[in-house]
């Protein structure tokens, strides 16, 4: 190593150092910060300015610009009070083995190149079956995220459950509050909106399994072929389940593959104390489920498993030339081979690294953690005034709105939209909106670990506040 690549060397060093101190200086004082940081029109049009130099500046610079001008603009899903959206509250475990993973730069499509992170993700990967209630036959690969999971798993479905010259006609069950990108997928792989049915959902917000039925004869009588059918196991919006061991019973007495979109809740199947809600999810033939939604995993950790793993190799093996030299032995596997991917980073370490430090009976409180923080929310609701309940705690979600009666339905529409944007723009948390039977509710979603009792009710004691205040020239006029 020359001078200048020594110096350069140290210069990386110290602003690495620099940077952590910084970032957890930061984080332990997260709780104080506003939830949201908006970037305003000025802001980005600064950013925009900064453009590509001919001749570079100094790290130091260079780091101290990334920092102020584009990191801190950000919605803080990592902030114990942001409840909207499914957050990312992520470990700092997490982080460390992002860093670690990045740092050397690890090509984890095949064996060769990667055999110490393939066969972590391996055992990982199989450890994550067993807690499905999956056997020895099952397998599945890490992926950015839910959108790719689902994607890979409804790939393998149809390659599976259909031939090629019967593709046009395959057909695939939702519901209506199946995540958006489970259609998005259907239709990459070729399935057009006139071959999804939305299936409605009971008063819970389930699947209606008698309207799965008939939907599932009609089409038999049109015809067409019925190939997959996608279960939700924590929905985006209520959190709820779908029925699984009736949807497992029709598709087994169908022949009909079962897809479970466990993104969000799967991880229910790691505490002790829930674990019963997610029932029959063992006899699908595919599931989803993030990491970085309720494993506390830095983006992008997913992954996809499957009941047979060599439906799986079946669809996304391939052999060119320039890949011999990569083939495997026995019980060795090339994850470019199970999915879309042939250059992948390792996804699975940092979830490794935050097992073996927090134990999975740790991580099974914190998810536990979750359902109680909901709890504590409808609770303190139902000591207000005029609050109404429309879809109950459940997997650490509850919906809600504060409806007083003498205005119309628009009028409440409105009135909780404000309360949303108010809270927001406060900075105390981060509660958002979303539409339930035609309905505009607030929705919390709490899954931080670190969240109290008291950011919880505190947080429901504001919303009061402002429902208040934005309804009082409402009653007034009414």
């Amino acid at each position: 190593m020359n001078k200048h690549e020594m110096i350069f060397n140290n210069q990386i060093q110290r602003a690495a150092e620099d940077f952590v101190q910084m970032f957890c200086a930061e984080k332990g004082e997260l709780a104080a910060h506003k939830i949201i940081h908006e970037a305003d029109d000025s802001q980005i049009a600064k950013l925009k300015k900064i453009g590509i130099p001919a001749k570079g500046c100094s790290i130091e610079k260079a780091v101290t610009e990334m920092m102020e001008e584009v990191y801190k603009y950000r919605a803080s899903s990592n902030h114990p009070r942001f409840f909207g959206f499914v957050p990312g509250p992520a470990s700092m475990i997490s982080w460390l083995g992002d860093i670690m993973t990045g740092a050397y730069n690890i090509h984890a499509g095949s064996w060769a190149t990667s055999p110490g992170a393939s066969c972590i993700e391996q055992e990982l990967i199989s450890w994550l079956c067993g807690q499905a209630g999956y056997t020895e036959k099952s397998g599945g690969l890490f992926v950015s995220g839910g959108s790719m999971a689902n994607m890979t798993a409804l790939t393998a479905a149809r390659d599976t459950m259909l031939k090629e010259e019967t593709q046009h006609l395959g057909v695939a069950y939702v519901s209506d509050q199946t995540h958006s990108s489970v259609a998005k997928g259907l239709r990459i792989i070729g399935i057009s909106n006139t071959r999804i049915r939305k299936i409605p959902t009971d008063p819970w917000f389930r699947m209606d399994i008698e309207q799965l039925k008939k939907a599932i004869e009609a089409d038999r009588g049109e015809g067409l072929i019925p190939f997959v059918v996608i279960a939700s196991a924590g929905t985006t919006n209520t959190g709820s389940v779908d029925p699984l061991p009736e949807i497992a019973s029709l598709c087994q007495n169908n022949g009909i593959w079962m897809h479970v979109d466990g993104a969000y809740g799967a991880s229910v199947l790691l505490t002790k104390k829930y674990k019963y809600r997610l029932k029959g999810i063992e006899a699908a033939d595919s599931i989803s489920w993030d990491a970085h939604k309720w494993l506390f995993q830095t983006y992008g950790c997913g992954m996809v498993l499957v009941k047979d793993k060599t439906n799986l190799i079946n669809t996304f093996n391939a052999h060119p030339e320039y890949l011999k030299d990569l083939e495997t032995k026995e019980n060795q596997v090339n994850y470019g081979d199970m999915g879309m991917e042939l250059t992948r980073p390792t996804r699975g370490l940092k979830l490794w690294l935050t097992l073996q430090v927090m134990g999975s009976d740790a991580m099974g409180a914190a998810i536990e953690h979750g359902f109680q923080l909901a709890e504590w929310a409808e609770d303190e609701l139902k000591k207000k005034k005029d609050w109404e309940i429309v879809s109950h705690a459940q997997l650490a979600i509850v919906n809600f709105r504060f409806a007083p009666s003498g205005i119309t339905e628009e009028q409440t529409d409105e009135l909780n939209q404000k309360i949303s944007k108010a809270i927001i723009n406060n900075g105390y948390a981060g509660v958002f909106t979303t539409e339930l039977n035609g309905k505009k509710v607030l929705r919390i979603c709490a899954i931080h670990p670190d969240t109290t009792e008291s950011d919880m009710r505190n947080t429901i004691c504001l919303l009061n506040e402002y429902a208040q205040e934005f309804y009082q020239p409402l009653r007034a006029i009414s």
